[in-house]
């Protein structure tokens, strides 16, 4: 390849990246718009979980949203399947504290998925950490929660959250 020809080819390709510049640009800012909104949801959950607020929570639902809690004792794990409507009517036992941190957030067309380590605290003493993992789906131009699914561990198969005890 000739020293003539591959100037060409960078200044076609450095043409390009300009081209894409504001674009890239602009699909990042998309992206996290989109992101706020799906992690808005999710944190929006914590909340109304610690208020003990079932209702506030399942509004954040599809009508046909599905909930997994899961549970691992003597190496065993177990779940269960617990429709919007059992847990709209469940309530709380005691003052829950429930917090996030580190959210991982992704997102594909219409859906999206959120990767949440927290812990949970009962009336203000430890109870365990897990991963709570959101599934949200958008329908009338909003994100709402399609499926929850959650672990519930002991350290150290979980962490507490970074900021210490609430």
């Amino acid at each position: 390849m000739t020293s003539r020809r591959i100037r060409g080819l960078c200044l076609a390709c450095g043409l390009v990246a300009v081209a894409a510049g504001p674009l890239g640009a602009q699909d990042a800012a998309q992206v996290a718009a989109q992101r706020s909104s799906v992690l808005a949801v999710a944190d929006s959950a914590l909340v109304a979980i610690t208020r003990g607020d079932m209702t506030g929570f399942t509004d954040l639902m599809v009508p046909e949203a599905v909930l997994f809690p899961t549970r691992t004792r003597d190496g065993v794990t177990v779940y269960r399947a617990r429709p919007r409507t059992e847990q709209r009517s469940s309530p709380m036992g005691g003052k829950v504290t429930e917090r996030g941190f580190r959210p991982d957030v992704r997102i594909n067309g219409g859906v999206a998925m959120v990767w949440y380590p927290y812990d949970l605290y009962v009336d203000g003493a430890w109870s365990h950490c897990g991963v709570d993992v959101f599934t949200l789906v958008r329908t009338d131009g909003r994100w709402r929660i399609a499926t929850m699914a959650w672990s519930a561990e002991q350290p150290p198969v979980c962490e507490k959250h970074p900021d210490g005890p609430p």
